[in-house]
């Protein structure tokens, strides 16, 4: 009945400390099997969103609702719902093997089929044969692996993570994005991710929740969110972006940077202000005598798979990525086409 509905509802949920709030009528709902990532600045709200859902925290109004069903004051263990944190919490007196069972243990499951389950999950961590080692002992992408089998051993409807993988270098930080991916399709169960790392939330996410203040900005698949930003905040924290204030002077005519600009854009009326964005990939090096503007150069970075520029127009100094390389001080023309323009209403401070 729910396989393709609502596994998870927040309705008009509120969360004050001390009279502040710092979350604002949250609305959200959580398919089945679906990978969903919060993400936003430090105090956006988006753990105590996850804490809420896991249990850790009471909502001071709203709804919780699990498959229909109000669950704002049944306690964390009796949720469907397991949590792995960024600091782990593991056991440091238990081996791995005993790290993963303590759940189990406590269910006073037959040792037989601990021990298969335990197994199992090793394998699906890619830990086999480390069950008899101390958790002292292993690395921190080894402990977090540790941590995720802890929690999925009891076999949740959904997987709680609060930003694990903020301890781990870049490297093993980027292999475990994948892993994690990986495993929760094959699992087939339901992650909800929180973490400020843009690169995560379009690595490894179906759907992710752009949240600032305690509010919900924006809500989409990867791309949606990457390529039509609701506003310039979501356009500026995920990827890099060139933001521009203007003026739409009419329907698909737009200015900005001291010129005009033709673009797809309607609906904004007359000589409105508007932001705008444009990726830095989006924005085509071309001669001084055919480009739509003209710049200098001020200074060249080498990215790896592109470079990146920084041109005075006079107006503004964009940031270009390309892989092209001119040289600093060079005078280059820019062209941009009108679908490489996003425009939006000017963000509410």
């Amino acid at each position: 009945m729910w396989e393709n509905e609502h596994l998870i509802d927040l309705k008009k949920i509120c969360k004050e400390y001390d009279g502040v709030k710092v979350l604002k009528d949250i609305d959200l709902y959580i398919r089945k099997k679906e990978f969903v990532t919060l993400l936003g600045p430090s105090g956006c709200g988006k753990t105590t969103t996850l804490r809420i859902i896991g249990g850790f925290e009471t909502p001071t109004s709203g709804e919780l609702l699990f498959e229909g069903k109000e669950i704002s004051h049944i306690p964390p263990y009796k949720r469907r719902v397991n949590t792995v944190f960024q600091k782990y919490a593991l056991f440091p007196h238990l081996n791995v093997f005993d790290n993963i069972a303590f759940g189990l243990k406590l269910k006073k499951l037959p040792k037989s089929e601990i021990a298969r389950k335990v197994d199992a999950m090793l394998d699906l961590v890619n830990l086999q044969g480390y069950g008899k080692r101390h958790v002292d002992a292993l690395s921190g992408g080894q402990q977090q692996r540790v941590a995720i089998a802890r929690s999925l051993v009891n076999e949740p409807e959904v997987l709680l993570l609060d930003e694990p993988l903020g301890a781990l270098d870049l490297k093993l930080r980027k292999e475990m994005q994948l892993e994690l991916k990986d495993m929760q399709q094959r699992l087939g169960i339901t992650f909800l991710y929180v973490t400020h790392d843009q690169e995560e939330a379009l690595t490894m996410s179906d759907t992710i929740v752009v949240m600032r203040d305690g509010n919900i900005l924006q809500i989409g698949d990867p791309k949606r969110i990457y390529d039509e930003p609701a506003n310039a905040f979501v356009a500026d924290f995920i990827g890099e972006s060139n933001i521009l204030k203007g003026t739409m002077v009419r329907d698909e005519l737009v200015e900005f940077a001291g010129s005009r600009f033709p673009c797809v854009d309607f609906g904004f009326g007359e000589n409105a202000p508007v932001d705008v964005v444009i990726r830095p990939e989006d924005i085509m090096l071309v001669g001084e005598d055919v480009g739509q503007i003209v710049g200098t150069i001020k200074s060249v970075l080498f990215k790896g798979v592109h470079y990146e520029m920084m041109i005075d127009t006079g107006a503004y100094t964009f940031k270009v990525h390309s892989t092209s390389m001119q040289p600093q001080g060079s005078r280059v023309g820019l062209n941009i086409v009108p679908f490489n323009m996003h425009i939006m209403k000017p963000m509410e401070v």
